[in-house]
């Protein structure tokens, strides 16, 4: 074969390749698009006995949630918390597991709502249950918690924030959000560490005296917490951000809750 028929052989079966390329990209283009006309049209699921058409969207996605409840189980061996957490008959759950040891279990899908928080509070009353990750941490509620679980721990919380931009404010514990009814994670939980990690605010002294005028009650309010049962709050308050079980507020400590609010207020971008 001369050269030039050669060349044109070449170029011909080149020619080929792509154009049998580019069929194929064509051909995955169009079975991506009529998956996803599909999936629009697809009847939607009915909850009404009303009468009503349909017109399914495409335009939706998951929601989303916004915040991350933190418990510990209060129990002594992580057994006897999955028991409780898979028993139909408890009617209680949370999306994860933290063990001792640092293994982590997935129980409840991250887009369903586990039955994790009960009547709550923050900012406001809140369905916290639809608008939360709840985490459950094995420990009594007296112990330390062991370094193996908060490096898990913290792990999961990198993965949650950047899957579902939880803002840094909205890391809570479940004594924030029921002040009087719960007290977990307990006195012992290093939420300092968590907030040096971008989980939760954390203001050390010395602190800024916090404006006259503002009494403790506002300030504990304007942070989210329930004041209806004022040393409820301030006890949920100093749990969390002294590391005492106490219900008495004094100067320091009304300077500390300015400087938090502060803090919550910059992250938001107020």
């Amino acid at each position: 074969m001369s050269a030039r028929r050669a060349a044109a052989a070449a170029a011909a079966g080149a020619g080929a390749g792509a154009a049998a390329g580019a069929g194929a990209d064509r051909a995955r283009v169009a079975l991506a698009l009529g998956a996803l006309l599909l999936g629009a049209c697809a009847p939607l699921p009915r909850y009404s006995d009303l009468a009503m058409s349909q017109r399914p969207s495409p335009n939706f996605n998951e929601r989303r949630p916004s915040f991350v409840v933190l418990h510990h189980t209060g129990n002594s061996n992580a057994s006897r918390a999955l028991g409780t957490l898979t028993d139909p008959a408890t009617q209680v759950s949370a999306h994860f597991l933290v063990e001792r040891d640092g293994a982590i279990r997935y129980l409840v899908d991250e887009l369903k709502r586990a039955w994790h928080a009960g009547p709550a509070w923050w900012g406001g009353p809140l369905d916290m249950n639809s608008a939360s990750i709840g985490i459950e941490l094995d420990n009594d509620g007296a112990e330390p918690y062991p370094k193996a679980q908060i490096e898990a721990l913290l792990a999961l919380l990198a993965d949650l924030r950047q899957r579902y931009r939880v803002p840094a404010p909205n890391f809570l514990a479940h004594g924030d959000i029921a002040p009087g009814r719960k007290v977990d994670p307990g006195v012992n939980f290093p939420w300092k560490l968590l907030a040096a990690h971008g989980f939760g605010p954390w203001c050390d002294p010395p602190f800024d005296p916090a404006p006259a005028g503002l009494d403790a009650g506002t300030l504990l309010g304007a942070l989210g917490y329930d004041v209806s049962d004022y040393e409820a709050a301030v006890g949920a308050f100093k749990r969390r951000f002294a590391g005492t079980e106490s219900r008495q507020m004094d100067e320091e400590d009304r300077s500390r809750l300015y400087c938090l609010l502060l803090r919550k207020w910059a992250a938001r971008g107020d």
